[in-house]
């Protein structure tokens, strides 16, 4: 793939166009739906800059591995929604059971090592928890615009497991950030309200 030429003007007009041709306005729900998937990845890209500036505590360097994996994942769901099925190529990624059930493990690796919680974690903490507790919360708005989508159109079949698990590994990734820098959660305390 080149990417030599980055205005084309095509969408001064307000459409753009999917992976098939077609034009469609830029404010589609296709178009909406892939668009805040990459808004999440842009969030994902401040917790990598964050785990990046030092003092880097043990761990780090996994941690970063595997946001870049999603990162990747993301880019494989956002051409799936830019996509229409008719349209997919045979070599095209697209999610796959395998990348829900690799969000599954990693969850269960990093939560097991983490405190059992008794409230609700408030979002907040260190740079990089923070960072994913955003990516976390753009995260859920692709799932529900997602959602929205389906209801009138053709998703791939993991699009929707494969947000809903991310959701769920971007919270468990934010305690284990807090636990990597030694940082205390900040947890919902109802009676001070």
């Amino acid at each position: 793939m080149r990417l030599n030429r980055i205005y084309t003007k095509a969408g001064d007009g307000g459409e753009t166009r999917l992976v098939g041709g077609q034009k469609v306005a830029k404010d589609s729900a296709r178009i909406e739906t892939y668009g805040t998937v990459d808004e999440l990845s842009s969030c994902l890209g401040l917790a990598r800059a964050a785990l990046a500036t030092p003092p880097q505590p043990a761990g780090a360097a996994e941690l970063d591995a595997v946001i870049r994996r999603i990162q990747n994942e993301l880019f494989n769901l956002g051409s799936d929604l830019a996509t229409l099925p008719e349209d997919r190529h045979p070599q095209q990624p697209l999610i796959e059971a395998r990348h829900v059930a690799a969000l599954e493990r990693q969850i269960d690796v990093w939560n097991e090592a983490l405190p059992e919680l008794r409230s609700f974690v408030l979002p907040g903490g260190g740079w990089v928890a923070s960072s994913l507790h955003l990516a976390r919360t753009v995260c859920r708005r692709a799932e529900r615009l997602v959602v929205s989508l389906r209801a009138t159109e053709a998703v791939g079949d993991q699009v929707l497991p494969y947000l809903n698990r991310l959701s769920d590994a971007l919270f468990v990734m934010s305690r284990h950030a807090s636990r990597l820098y030694g940082e205390p959660e900040p947890l919902w305390e109802p009676e001070k309200t």
